[in-house]
């Protein structure tokens, strides 16, 4: 017999996890338009050498899902939503603002809170300034705030740790800031055995001494001005952020300002994101991981939908219906009422309606709250407007 067992690292989301989920993205659509960004969607599948791109030494781009179509041709699943900007960002009127939410894999090891479909959902900037950047940690900000979930915004500028970096005597800068993202997956001195293999001890104890200064230290390093504006920038916003010098991430492409939103409920980054270059335009972005936001979301699912109970009226339960659905409420017409009760409390639905020929005969309808018990017979008119006033 076919196993019906999801595939590892893959999930299904029903009932209130799935209505969660849509909130959540109903909450990021709504913020992400407040700034004036629009919707894109893109394929899942794309060229593989698009997809790998200039970085595809990143342990991301490494991970990605390859396959052939019947042609034979090279492929692969998205492993995130940014490189297809390259293509639907052409010929645009910069600034191009874009979001995006949609699945993306990667081909890694499975934990906890690590899986390998996911969903991004990813908001950018083409053709930005630093401005633009402190927009997008605006945003991050409401967003965290919406959703009741308290974080530490923290940002870095690449430009300023690879000019800190070379004032040692480093050279190999890609390679260090790459170590300097695995600390906390791997230890720090996990990453200082690493980088023992290509630099010298000395070099090594110096860059971890530098990187525990406050900003002010890093005052004569190119890139420091840009940063430090950005700080600013966000004081305007009401935005809190965390300086932190040995931030990096992961993807090599991201050339200045870095950022990741932590909280103490989990140890993964709730987001991150970056400045970049698309097209050779300054660009800005970050990526919220949807499954995450759900696990740490504490927004309230209150199931609106009424229960009609048909019994034996199918005119009278569909004329109900649909006239309560014209108003814009939810309904569902079950025909059993012992099992309709059942069925209500099971969907944690509050508000139930019988349609039977006592109903009919005496044109009122019995309307039960599930939570309290109470029932009331009511005048269609009355009843479509108490359930709109309660649904509302």
């Amino acid at each position: 017999m076919t196993s019906t067992e999801t595939v590892r690292g893959f999930q299904d989301f029903t009932g209130e996890e799935a209505v969660k989920r849509e909130k959540i993205r109903e909450i990021l659509v709504k913020n992400f338009e407040l700034y004036g960004f629009e919707p894109a969607e893109t394929p899942i599948v794309e060229q593989e050498e698009f997809v790998k791109g200039d970085n595809e030494y990143d342990e991301a781009v490494s991970d990605i899902f390859k396959l052939k179509d019947k042609g034979q041709r090279n492929l692969a699943l998205r492993y995130e939503l940014t490189f297809p900007l390259k293509r639907i960002a052409q010929n645009k009127k910069l600034p191009y603002k874009r979001y995006q939410i949609g699945c993306v894999f990667r081909d890694e090891p499975v934990s906890a809170n690590r899986f390998r479909q996911f969903t991004q959902c990813d908001v950018d900037t083409i053709g930005s300034s630093v401005r633009e950047e402190a927009e997008i940690l605006s945003i991050t900000s409401r967003i965290m705030r919406e959703l009741k979930i308290d974080v530490e915004m923290q940002i870095n500028s690449r430009k300023l740790m690879n000019s800190a970096i070379k004032s040692l005597g480093i050279e190999n800068v890609e390679f260090v800031l790459r170590e300097l993202d695995k600390i906390e997956k791997q230890g720090e001195d996990q990453v200082k055995s690493e980088m023992a293999k290509f630099i010298e001890k000395e070099k090594i104890v110096k860059l971890f001494k530098m990187l525990d200064n406050k900003i002010s230290f890093f005052k004569k390093y190119e890139g420091y001005k840009e940063l430090k504006e950005l700080m600013d920038l966000c004081k305007f916003y009401k935005v809190n952020v965390t300086f932190k010098p040995s931030l990096a991430r992961g993807l090599s492409y991201y050339n200045g300002t870095v950022f990741e939103v932590k909280t103490k409920e989990i140890k993964e980054n709730i987001c991150g994101g970056g400045a970049y270059l698309i097209n050779n335009a300054p660009s800005i972005g970050i990526s919220f991981g949807l499954e995450r936001l759900s696990q740490l979301a504490k927004i309230k699912i209150e199931n609106k939908t009424i229960l009609i109970i048909n019994i034996s009226q199918d005119e009278k339960s569909i004329i109900l219906a649909e006239k309560l659905r014209n108003s814009g409420i939810s309904v569902i017409i079950y025909d059993k009422v012992s099992r309709g009760l059942e069925f209500a409390n099971s969907q944690q639905i509050q508000k139930v309606i019988f349609i039977g020929s006592d109903e009919v005969k005496k044109k009122k309808f019995k309307i039960r709250d599930m939570t309290s018990g109470k029932e009331e017979m009511l005048g269609e008119k009355e009843l479509i407007e108490k359930i709109n006033i309660s649904t509302s």
